[in-house]
């Protein structure tokens, strides 16, 4: 018995291609042809993704502020500063580019906290942390603040 196979759809076969024509239909106003189911769940990661992506780097400075704050390493605070400027620029980046996730600048931070201090509580099992952030958590202060500074 031969089993009947569905031919694949362009979003299948080739996501590059299917962009471009999806692209094509939506500057020629060819609604009827687009691949709506496709085309609105593309949209949708496209949110989700830049939610994912203001956590991951929110985790990212929270570990390595934690780190800079709370372990007694010398040698590594250079490190730890530098990655901590690197994703605040990336941070203000991603903020000017997509303004509305200063809406979730809290819920952000409150997920983000929670992982990276399970995280660095892993590294530096010998290192008391804190089980609340010590400082502001506003996006101001986060974004300039040297709150090792404060601790010294």
């Amino acid at each position: 018995m031969t089993e009947l196979l569905t031919p694949q759809s362009l979003y299948d076969q080739d996501i590059l291609l299917w962009v471009e024509d999806t692209v094509a239909k939506l500057k020629a106003h060819d609604f009827t042809n687009l691949d709506l189911e496709n085309l609105i769940e593309e949209v949708e990661s496209l949110g989700v993704s830049q939610k994912k992506e203001l956590l991951n780097r929110l985790i990212t400075l929270l570990e390595h502020l934690l780190k800079r704050i709370y372990v007694p390493l010398p040698n590594d605070y250079n490190g730890w500063e530098r990655t901590i400027r690197n994703q605040r620029k990336k941070l203000e980046a991603l903020l000017v580019e997509v303004p509305s996730l200063k809406t979730r600048w809290n819920i952000s931070f409150s997920s983000a906290w929670n992982i990276a201090l399970k995280t660095v509580r892993a590294e530096y099992s010998k290192v008391e942390f804190p089980d609340s952030w010590q400082f502001s958590s506003d996006l101001e202060p986060m974004l300039s603040d040297r709150f090792w500074q404060e601790v010294e």
